[in-house]
């Protein structure tokens, strides 16, 4: 299932020479993780309040193009894989039909408080083998 998620560049999301600072493209994808989780019927905080976390292990980033104020993003995201503990989630950035920005996260399953790993809630799982 691929989430399109649409955002605005805002002023404070912006450098010195004018576009998107390189960091932010990482909360885009956070925007666009957490509506996919929303759509696909489960959110964090549920997620949070039956003990179960994800943490962050890998972040991969490409740039393809500059983003500026006022421009209008989509953010395409979709569960690109779910194993045992963990996941990964896909993303892709556009501006109308240019792609902007494209990358991955990786997210390690932990145990709420604590942060030891465990076993991927089932249906986190199966999410990523559902195609709809």
């Amino acid at each position: 299932m691929v989430r399109e998620t649409v955002l605005r560049v805002r002023y404070s999301e912006i450098d010195a020479q004018g576009h998107v600072n390189n960091a932010n493209y990482l909360s885009f994808f956070e925007v666009g993780r957490v509506e996919w989780l929303r759509d696909a019927g489960l959110s964090y905080r549920d997620l949070e309040e039956r003990g179960f976390g994800f943490v962050v292990v890998e972040a991969l980033v490409h740039y393809h193009s500059a983003a500026y104020f006022d421009d209008e993003l989509l953010v395409r995201t979709d569960l690109a894989e779910a194993g045992r503990v963990s996941l990964r989630f896909g993303y892709e950035v556009f501006r109308g039909d240019e792609r902007v920005a494209s990358g991955h996260t990786r997210h390690a399953c932990v145990r709420l408080p604590g942060g030891r790993p465990v076993r991927m809630p089932e249906e986190v799982r199966a999410l990523a083998a559902d195609p709809a």
